[in-house]
């Protein structure tokens, strides 16, 4: 039985969610909280945006099933993964790195847009 395309965006998504709740978790135990903007971004643009993907190309899976979508996934986990890496240095003062956020945060972008041009040109 073939897997539905949106399985692994959802599968995506938990790993986010493991990822962002260990963030709270850490933040909570130990009373530092400056890294609150990686944990909401692990858990907005990994957890709940990966997960209403993978629910709607689950849905449509014309809209999943594609090179679009698949050039998609690739950008938006290499684009949070790298940048919240990039955030995570630059919250604990290397600002030399904040060119490179903007780049992560661009390819995140595009990843959003061809989402947006996916869904519009394949789901009626």
């Amino acid at each position: 039985m073939l897997q539905s395309p949106g399985v692994l965006w959802i599968k995506a998504a938990v790993i986010y969610l493991i990822i962002g709740v260990g963030f709270g978790i850490y933040m909570g135990a130990s009373g530092n909280h400056l890294l609150m903007p990686v944990h909401a971004h692990f858990n907005l643009l990994g957890w709940a945006s990966l997960a209403l993907v993978g629910l709607i190309y689950h849905h449509y899976p014309a809209a999943g099933s594609n090179r679009l979508a698949t050039v998609q996934f690739w950008l938006h986990n290499i684009g949070l993964l790298v940048g919240m890496g990039l955030l995570v240095a630059v919250l604990r003062g290397n600002t030399s790195v904040e060119p490179l956020l903007g780049v992560a945060s661009m390819v995140i972008g595009t990843a959003v847009v061809l989402f947006a041009i996916n869904v519009l040109q394949r789901i009626n």
